[in-house]
């Protein structure tokens, strides 16, 4: 199946039978989505550039970790998710997980904070500086504020009349993309704990926190699988009685299929970022460990000095 690239303001009413091909085919020209993954990977990679230019070295992982969290931004908002995404609200809800769980972990393991203040002139720096040690940034980096937000943001779009609006109108849609990306980075950035940012906290807290996003992921994916009323109204009702109706699925099987994504895709991720946390604590306690030795040493050896 060739790729068909279509223009942003494309109706919905002319794609085909959605299926893997689909996403990789039906690609449209956002200019937000364009725009900040161009500039995202570009301001990137000039910093590591920066660090090479005068013999430092920056860590590849890193680099890929960015490279791969931007391309699945720009995949989550330009693919045939994207394309799908007001078609099905089953392609919605994994587009909904990459862009608040995947898009945000990815970046936050990039660490563009520690790589800015290695790199930014005096000027830049200083002002990056002076809104790290702010009161907004240490309000937007508590942690009890950023679970909340996490967790508490999906009920509001799914039980207030945001979703239905983010089906009428692209600006709105588009600004449910960034929310998702953001709150998903204000949760996930401290607890990564690479980026000297507000908000980091010790190990144990950082696994505490992420265990206790499971039960939240689970119950809002049940709760949507039960509900006897349609997410977005007649919205995905009305999309049968036009040309793609001869292969819409029923409405209701769809969001049940979309509430088992959300519990499914929330407990997976949160399980292997459990176990990369668990891992961290346990090289953390290592290194710690190596640390106290060395320290007893020293005072043994100044002891024992003064002693003779």
């Amino acid at each position: 199946m060739g790729m068909v690239v279509t223009a942003a303001a494309t109706g919905v009413d002319s794609l085909p039978a959605f299926d893997l091909g689909a996403v990789w085919s039906q690609w449209s020209l956002e200019p937000l989505p364009l725009i900040a993954t161009v500039w995202g990977i570009g301001l990137y990679a000039l910093g590591v550039v920066t660090m090479r230019r005068r013999g430092d070295a920056w860590p590849v992982g890193r680099s890929l970790a960015w490279g791969g969290g931007m391309a699945a931004f720009y995949f989550a908002t330009s693919s045939g998710l994207a394309a799908y995404d007001t078609v099905l609200v089953s392609v919605h809800m994994v587009q909904h997980m990459v862009l608040s769980m995947l898009v945000p972990l990815a970046l936050a393991l990039g660490a563009p904070v520690t790589l800015a203040l290695r790199t930014l002139p005096r000027t830049l720096r200083g002002w990056l500086l002076a809104f790290l040690h702010s009161p907004v940034a240490k309000v937007l980096g508590f942690p009890p504020l950023a679970f909340a937000l996490y967790v508490l943001s999906p009920w509001a779009l799914y039980f207030t009349g945001w979703y239905d609006a983010s089906l009428e109108s692209v600006y709105v849609h588009e600004m449910m993309h960034v929310h998702l990306v953001a709150v998903g980075a204000l949760f996930f950035w401290p607890i990564v704990g690479i980026d000297p940012l507000p908000g980091r906290v010790q190990h144990p807290f950082r696994v505490l926190l992420t265990v206790m996003t499971l039960p939240f992921h689970a119950f809002l994916g049940v709760t949507i699988m039960g509900q006897n009323t349609l997410l977005g109204g007649d919205h995905y009702p009305s999309l049968r009685d036009g040309p793609m109706g001869a292969w819409l699925p029923d409405p209701y099987a769809d969001q049940e299929l979309a509430g088992g994504i959300l519990w499914a895709a929330g407990d997976l991720v949160g399980v292997v970022f459990f176990v990369v946390l668990f891992v961290q604590w346990v090289r953390a306690s290592m290194k710690e460990a190596e640390r106290e030795d060395r320290r007893l040493d020293r005072l043994e050896r100044q002891e024992r000095a003064r002693t003779e």
